[in-house]
């Protein structure tokens, strides 16, 4: 019902799992369906920036480079490259989204700034609670 509706591209979703499984989160990637797939990358980027305040607050400022790396990599080879950009205009907002955290990130990154990395987790995590809230509806149907 929603698949052609997605953003992100079906045509090949291994290269999603391809590039989730460079950058070290290869837990359960080779099975992933591509729903769940997004979600990891969700998961995985809202860690890392979790991680990397931790690193700020404890002045460990080499685990929070490579935290927000790692978030980085994470956004702009697993979710923005994932996207339909033939899906307009969603995949449009959702690249100007990632572009917004890539620039919060390598913001916090230089200047060590950790309202950034919340202005970071305060898009990504509604995203990635609407994400398994589609998959919710799209495994179980809609309500009636």
């Amino acid at each position: 019902m929603y698949a052609h509706m997605s953003p992100f591209r079906s045509a090949n979703p291994r290269s999603a799992a391809s590039a989730y499984a460079q950058i070290g989160l290869e837990s359960g990637v080779q099975s992933a369906d591509p729903h769940l797939l997004i979600g990891m990358l969700f998961d995985g980027a809202l860690e890392a920036i979790s991680l990397a305040r931790k690193a700020i607050q404890e002045r460990s400022y080499e685990a929070k480079s490579k935290a927000i790396t790692r978030a980085l990599r994470i956004v702009d080879q697993g979710l923005r490259s994932s996207l339909n950009m033939n899906s307009q205009p969603m995949a449009d907002d959702l690249c100007a989204l990632y572009s917004f955290v890539i620039d919060q990130l390598g913001h916090a990154n230089l200047k060590n700034d950790d309202a950034a990395l919340q202005n970071c987790s305060r898009v990504l995590k509604p995203l990635r609670d609407a994400w398994s809230d589609i998959r919710g509806s799209v495994v179980t149907g809609p309500s009636a």
